[in-house]
């Protein structure tokens, strides 16, 4: 896993890794480097340093009998015991009111570029503050960041930072956009929305990096306060969500739905994992039914899988399976396909649909040239759809 580091404040190396001998990152190591990086880009705020307050009262919950509590900010729709905690690990019934123990509270943060989140139809070449609580609401066994959901608060170092800290720091930073993303923001949608409701006040977008595993009211108000979502579908197929996820695709599915029917900008990205959901015939079911349901225009990312977590013992994706899910895709109409995690492949490049020349053309994260105007390609006049310009 690729994390950010500070050399000095104020000076975000989003290219460096904080590895254990041989090359692994190590959970403690993560741990440690991120509560680092907190601690020094404090430094560039010479702010009154605040302890802790007392965790938040959470937004989407009901009270029941006998001290418990209903959660209802995902389909999982905890019922927790005085003293328990829901299956994300970050809120905790007290009393018989349900509170989140991560509100404020990040363990990682970083200045990244907007490409790595994926977005590529959002301020091409422009960098994202990014911030990540602890926790989670799924159990991928593929989790490239397992060390952030699969922990618990208690596990971690964080630094109170509050939503005017971030929105200052990504004002100093000259961020254009503040990312939620590596864990789960569904799990800190709290956080996530006093953030994005005092950096839309500054003109500081707001992009959503989620499992799309939440219900509908916490949904359409995220929608209400943030200007994209990406949302990671891992399979076209409801036995992986169980048996790899420990989750259900159609919640997954309406979140989808309902984030395009809310005109909120949206990317889906499919990490392909060899053997489990690489099947050619529910790649293309997938395809029709985005082509059906979103329209032909929403950006659809295919990631290369790479051994992780309690996934080690397979291969990385071919590169010709990623190769295949792009032509297939392609052929069933769909305009904006990519490949990621192959640094140089042509399908990096953003493509007119109706010329075929490439409108953006990147290197990896790294923008090579930007062949817009206006929000159209600068070739043929085609509208290309996204969020180029300033708020």
């Amino acid at each position: 896993m690729r994390i950010a580091r500070l050399n000095r404040p104020g000076n975000f190396d989003a290219g460096a890794e904080l590895t254990a001998p041989g090359g692994c990152l190590t959970r403690r190591t993560f741990l440690r480097g991120s509560a680092a990086l907190l601690a020094a880009a404090a430094l560039d705020f010479p702010m009154r340093i605040e302890a802790g307050p007392a965790p938040i009262e959470a937004r989407y919950y009901e009270k029941l009998a006998d001290k418990k509590v209903h959660c209802l900010l995902c389909p999982r729709g905890c019922r927790i015991e005085d003293g328990g905690r829901g299956h994300c690990r970050v809120r905790e019934n007290r009393g018989g009111a349900l509170y989140s123990l991560v509100y404020a509270q990040p363990c990682a943060l970083h200045l990244d570029p907007i490409e790595k989140k994926p977005f590529f139809h959002v301020l091409p070449g422009t960098q994202a503050l990014s911030l990540a609580t602890v926790g989670c609401n799924l159990e991928c066994k593929f989790c490239q960041n397992w060390q952030i959901s699969q922990s618990k608060p208690e596990d971690v170092e964080t630094r109170y930072t509050a939503p005017s800290r971030i929105v200052e720091q990504a004002a100093s930073a000259g961020a254009p956009a503040i990312a939620y993303t590596y864990g789960e923001p569904v799990v800190f949608t709290e956080y996530v929305q006093d953030i994005a409701a005092l950096a839309r006040a500054k003109k500081i977008r707001s992009v959503v990096v989620s499992n799309g595993y939440l219900n509908r009211k916490p949904l359409l108000d995220l929608c209400g306060l943030v200007d994209a979502i990406k949302i990671d579908l891992k399979a076209f197929d409801e036995t992986y969500y169980r048996d790899i996820c420990g989750a259900a695709l159609r919640p997954v599915l309406d979140t989808i739905l309902a984030i395009r029917a809310q005109g909120t900008w949206l990317e889906l990205v499919y990490l392909v994992v060899p053997t489990l959901n690489d099947s050619p015939a529910k790649i293309k079911e997938m395809a029709r039914w985005i082509a059906s349901n979103l329209g032909p225009d929403v950006p659809l990312h295919f990631s290369r899988f790479f051994p992780n977590f309690r996934l080690a013992n397979l291969p990385p994706t071919p590169v010709s399976t990623l190769d295949a899910a792009y032509d297939l895709c392609r052929s069933e109409g769909l305009s904006y396909v990519y490949v990621g995690n192959v640094p140089g492949h042509k399908a990096e490049h953003s493509y007119c649909p109706k010329c075929s020349k490439s409108v953006i053309t990147r290197n990896g994260y790294r923008i090579e040239r930007i062949d817009l105007r206006d929000g159209r390609c600068r070739f043929c006049g085609q509208a290309i759809p996204g969020i180029w310009g300033d708020t």
